[in-house]
């Protein structure tokens, strides 16, 4: 997940006690969307904060992110500190702890952050298969570093962002099959925003998500990935996709109509944070290798403001 700072979140509204967890909570201040924002029902936000607890950590296992080299999870997880290098076997043992999760024997899950993820799944009758397609998603990561086409991506998307909505509307008891279809696409396209503030650092993890099909057509090369600052075919090719993800946006938008009261400010967030994020993509003339271009506060608040005027 990526860097443009959205309203702060309540990072400690689920109880875990231990400093390396509540660091990994801590990151959703750095997300492009507000996470669990202060005006949404308490329990929500302690909902919401838990599954991106267990997101967060997920995709820093997948990216290599976690603190300590990760020696202290791999422990949590039932392994050597040493097994932390490998990210496929802690991937692994990391499902199997998720498995835990929803099994119906003693509370024996081993990570803090997944023990935290229980009650939550058990509140709101959560299925595995939104949070092993992320764990899947960072598996592929492991094998899967260039992607042919857009449709290969959009594949990759539905494993690695449309979960995340679906477990929304699943909190909030508020999933239809338009609903999770809206939501689908607001998901991807926010995926999509990510992908292109972070062309330079993934590019640093050997990956890229831009389809190859496309820096074909637009006449980019790998190389040109590496330059300090991008030439006017990277820049063509980074409007292109940002046109698509704000087409993806347009699409699911009108789930926030389709809401009300704090769901609806909270789904505008999360719409109107892709959307501040693309404006900066924009007002960065496209040029994405120098770092994330990021979406401040009052671009963010005011996208969100649109988007509540827009599906009103």
């Amino acid at each position: 997940m990526s860097t443009v700072t959205g309203l702060k979140p309540e990072a400690r509204a689920i109880t875990v006690p231990d400093p390396h967890s509540r660091a990994v909570l801590d990151k959703a201040a750095r997300e492009n969307f507000p996470v669990a924002p202060f005006f949404v029902p308490r329990s929500w936000r302690a909902d919401l904060m838990a599954v991106y607890g267990f997101a967060r950590l997920v995709d820093d296992i997948g990216d290599g992110d976690l603190a300590d080299g990760g020696r202290t999870d791999a422990v949590r997880l039932g392994l050597p500190a040493e097994a932390a290098e490998d990210r496929l076997a802690m991937l692994d043992a990391f499902e199997a702890d998720l498995r835990r999760v929803f099994g119906d024997g003693p509370d024996d899950v081993r990570h803090p952050l997944l023990r935290a993820l229980r009650p939550t799944v058990r509140r709101h009758g959560l299925t595995p298969a939104p949070f092993l397609g992320l764990v899947e998603a960072n598996r592929q990561d492991q094998v899967v570093r260039r992607y042919a086409t857009y449709e290969d991506l959009l594949a990759y998307c539905e494993l690695s962002a449309n979960p995340v909505g679906r477990l929304v509307l699943g909190i909030t008891g508020t999933a239809t099959p338009e609903r999770i279809r809206r939501s689908d696409a607001i998901c991807t396209a926010l995926q999509i925003v990510e992908h292109l503030q972070d062309v330079a650092e993934d590019l640093g993890r050997d990956r890229i998500y831009l389809p190859a099909e496309d820096m074909k057509r637009f006449g980019v090369t790998e190389t040109d990935l590496t330059a300090a600052t991008a030439g006017a075919q990277v820049r063509a090719l980074v409007a292109y996709e940002a046109e698509r993800a704000r087409d993806l946006l347009n699409e699911g938008t009108p789930l926030v109509g389709s809401v009300h009261g704090r769901l609806r400010l909270l789904l505008a967030g999360f719409a109107g944070g892709g959307r501040a994020a693309l404006r900066a993509i924009a007002d960065a003339g496209y040029d994405v290798l120098p770092g994330p271009p990021k979406a401040g506060r009052l671009s963010l608040l005011r996208e969100v403001g649109s988007t509540l005027r827009r599906e009103g």
